[in-house]
């Protein structure tokens, strides 16, 4: 049965074909929620909503699927503007699409560091276009899909895309430290939250093995109900409030990472 405090929302959850992005949507269809499913490519996003109504019996009409490739910042631009045509207003947007960094350095066309564009700036992009949607009405919300490496993690200012020295849980953990300190930007409340570690894709970065997708996903579903109260910046490991990295926290640190993404995203500053 429908979840009363869902079944009115409409929530975007970005990488939502695999994993805990997967199992997020699936678990908020089932609460009544409107979903729109982001994937790669429209076809993988038609292909999660379709396994969606088979295997979890949800009604096609609270499934929307969007296809953008967050290695292409061109296609996060055109999906945020889609989204905004379509969908007016946005109760959450789940920032959980993820990859991790690749053995070797790897750069995008846009000039970006593949994980940090991917886990990050493709994110704060989208977030900056969709902030008319999520602030139309009191309530919106952003839950960025974060993780407790990011507490390993400094942001190489002058070097963001670690050209000189790379490691890839170096970089992935800059991409991840980077999303938590984005959710204390005053512009539209949002939380970061550490899903625990899971059987995912993700899950040699950690460990050898992991609770299950749907575990994780629960943590992130729990943010997006509007009965769960969240404070702005708030940063989560699974279901308990706890302090983040200090650098996530400091004033300075976040005009100063929203100073930088400005540029690598091509945006002029606001």
């Amino acid at each position: 049965m429908p979840d009363s405090t869902l079944s009115s929302r409409t929530v975007l959850v970005t990488g939502a074909t695999s994993g805990i992005g997967y199992e997020t949507a699936r678990q908020l269809a089932e609460r009544g929620a409107t979903v729109l499913v982001h994937g790669r490519t429209a076809e993988e996003a038609h292909a999660a909503a379709d396994r969606l109504v088979a295997t979890a019996g949800v009604p096609e009409g609270q499934l929307r699927p969007y296809g953008a490739d967050f290695a292409h910042l061109d296609e996060v631009e055109s999906l945020a503007h889609t989204i905004v045509a379509a969908h007016p207003h946005l109760d959450v947007l789940v920032n959980n699409a993820g990859m991790a960094a690749p053995e070797r350095h790897t750069v995008t066309d846009d000039g970006n560091e593949i994980a940090f564009q991917v886990n990050f700036l493709a994110h704060y992009l989208l977030t900056c276009l969709l902030e008319p949607a999520l602030i139309s009405e009191p309530g919106g919300r952003v839950v960025n899909v974060s993780s407790s490496l990011h507490r390993t993690a400094s942001i190489q200012w002058a070097d963001p895309n670690r050209a000189r020295r790379y490691s890839r849980i170096a970089a992935y953990a800059q991409s991840q430290l980077a999303l938590t300190v984005f959710a204390a930007d005053p512009r539209v409340t949002a939380v970061s939250v550490h899903p625990g570690v899971c059987d995912t894709a993700l899950l040699p970065l950690y460990a050898h093995e992991g609770v299950s997708a749907a575990v994780g996903a629960g943590h992130m579903v729990r943010l997006c109900d509007p009965a769960v109260e969240i404070v702005n910046g708030a940063y989560y490991d699974r279901d308990e409030r706890v302090e983040p990295a200090p650098a996530a926290t400091e004033d300075r640190t976040v005009k100063r990472l929203n100073k930088l993404a400005d540029l690598l995203v091509g945006r002029s500053a606001i």
